[in-house]
């Protein structure tokens, strides 16, 4: 027999005995395909279903170990042993490290384990994209509703109704680094000293305020930001909103080369490089685990609201949300028109009878110019999405949710490269039967992920309307403008913030591109088309009053006090 069919047995103490493997039916939030069996009372380690006792223990040093470089071509019978030892190898590990969980947080990070299990096995069965490109077909009439076709919600008793019937959920798992912020990115500071925290409780506490309404604000959290927002949160105690939250899972890091977890233990304290929040379509997963879409449920909530906590356009829309409760629809996904710089954003497409999103990395390579055609593909996903709390009930417990993964490798301070695997929420949307998108203004869509988008909402553009930003009347054309600030002295927000002695007037700017070290005094003005390049050891000060534009404004300028 060849090396490549090894089927030699494992000593009696090393795998379990098949009792203990048995293929189980899926359990309770599990895909049939994916689902681990429950660990015997001896607490065997959970292996995935369909794993038999013929593999052999995958080390980071050995050649099955090396699932994507063996040296040899692998016969088809040798790719699937060593997906199965992978399996097995993986199973074993995890069961190291819930050993090392502490009693409070055993069973959440064995249900953690569980749904890491069906990610990684998704993952290693499965290559190649998960789109065949000749099988996208036009997208029917109906399937992309305008949103400006919509009934508009006037009768003040049937929106209190509505909104009794809603559930506000952001997606609060991410830090502030990328613009140099330690803590919870929604503690930012984001127009007049509000944070994107403080704006979205504002805008629903208007809303109960003003129907008499019970709209429930929940936020899900990483590990990375619980501890603090939990703090934060104090302060809304005296507010018309009744804030709850759920943790994402923490799953490990996996090691590129072996792909075993690089964790030692499962205290997140002793090395928060080990792990990391797997994406926001974890959100159905953990939000059934948390309890609260049973306990909404029992409240009579039908609806729930998902978005970005940093898309600031994300606000609730009675509109839309008719349209849930009236239409019927279990799933709807806003999208906007796509421009030049939203070319990577997903787009929805009619595949196999089924409305779904496309994201770029799903996209065979000899294509994404075409998915970066605004004539082909002219819609983008905003991220806002609304679904019927049952449907989605429903879909966990009949294991329905089939997400792709995403492969986010990284490189860790240490120099380790690693994989992330990842999902996305609006990737479930082929797995409701009832699903919509609507095309919505692009208001709707406000992110702010750098500072340059910062610089746009705290600029005399928008004003505020209890917690909602509303772009200026004075603005003459609806569009934003284009903005780039150069990352070497704008990417933090503090160095950000040094730099303009008042955020500019941009009523009438086009684009405005800054690069180098470049200042702005007070009452500036930017309009059309501005460019201020300042060259490296050179400086710009743009003088207080100034009225630029359409220039470029390059070289040195220097303002000194006399």
């Amino acid at each position: 027999m060849s090396d490549q069919g090894n089927t030699s047995l494992p000593p009696k103490n090393g795998t379990p005995p098949p009792h203990a493997v048995a293929a189980t039916p899926p359990q309770r939030g599990e895909t049939a395909e994916g689902a681990a069996p429950s660990p015997s009372p001896q607490k065997t380690p959970v292996l995935p279903p369909g794993m038999g006792h013929k593999g052999t223990q995958v080390t980071p040093t050995s050649p099955r170990g090396r699932l994507f470089g063996h040296q040899r071509t692998p016969s088809m019978e040798f790719k699937e042993l060593t997906k199965k030892d992978a399996q097995i190898s993986l199973a074993h590990e995890l069961e190291k490290l819930t050993k090392t969980a502490n009693m409070s947080e055993k069973e959440m990070m064995e249900k953690n384990f569980e749904g890491f299990q069906r990610l990684f096995s998704k993952f290693i069965n499965e290559s190649g994209t998960s789109v065949h490109w000749d099988k996208i077909e036009r997208l029917p009439k109906d399937a992309i509703k305008n949103y400006s076709e919509l009934p508009a919600m006037s009768d003040k008793a049937q929106i209190k109704d509505l909104l009794n019937q809603l559930v506000v959920i952001k997606l609060n798992g991410g830090l502030g680094t990328s613009m140099g912020c330690s803590g919870p990115k929604s503690v930012i500071p984001v127009r007049n000293d509000l944070t994107f925290l403080d704006l979205t409780v504002q805008q629903i506490e208007y809303l109960n305020k003003t129907y008499d309404a019970d709209v429930p604000l929940v936020l899900m959290n990483s590990f990375n930001t619980d501890e603090e927002t939990m703090k934060i949160i104090r302060k809304y105690s005296g507010f018309k909103v009744t804030i709850r939250t759920f943790n994402q899972s923490r799953f490990p890091r996996i090691n590129k080369e072996s792909l075993m977890p690089i964790a030692k233990s499962c205290r997140a304290e002793d090395d928060m490089e080990a792990w990391y929040p797997p994406g926001h379509g974890d959100f159905y997963q953990s939000f059934s685990n948390s309890g609260l879409l049973n306990e909404f449920i029992e409240q009579g909530k039908k609806v729930c609201f998902i978005s970005n906590i940093d898309n600031l356009g994300a606000t609730v829309d009675l509109n839309i949300l008719g349209q849930c409760v009236t239409e019927g629809y279990d799933f709807i996904m806003e999208v906007t028109e796509k421009t030049r710089a939203d070319v990577k954003g997903g787009t929805l497409i009619n595949y196999e009878g089924k409305l779904r999103l496309l994201e770029v990395a799903q996209v065979p390579k000899d294509h994404e110019e075409d998915f970066k055609s605004v004539k082909k593909f002219n819609v983008f996903n905003t991220n806002n999405l609304w679904m019927r709390l049952d449907t989605v009930q429903t879909n966990i417990q009949e294991g329905l949710l089939d997400i792709e993964v995403i492969v986010n490798p990284k490189t860790l301070d240490n120099g380790l490269n690693v994989y992330q695997l990842e999902t996305a929420v609006g990737a479930a949307m082929k797995c409701f039967d009832h699903a919509v998108g609507i095309n919505v203004p692009r208001s709707r869509f406000l992110p702010v992920k750098k500072t340059s988008d910062l610089l746009l909402v705290m600029s005399n553009l928008y004003s505020l309307d209890h917690g909602s930003l509303v772009m200026s009347p004075k603005r003459m054309f609806p569009s934003t403008p284009l903005v780039k600030l150069g990352d070497n002295h704008f990417k933090k927000v503090n160095a950000f913030l040094s730099r303009f002695g008042s955020i500019p007037d941009m009523l009438e700017l086009d684009h405005l591109t800054v690069s180098g070290d470049v200042t702005f005094g007070r009452g500036v003005s930017v309009r059309g088309t501005v460019i201020i390049i300042a060259n490296h050891g050179d400086r710009i000060d743009i003088p207080a009053g100034a009225i630029l534009e359409n220039k470029i404004v390059s070289g040195n300028l220097r303002i000194l006090d006399h």
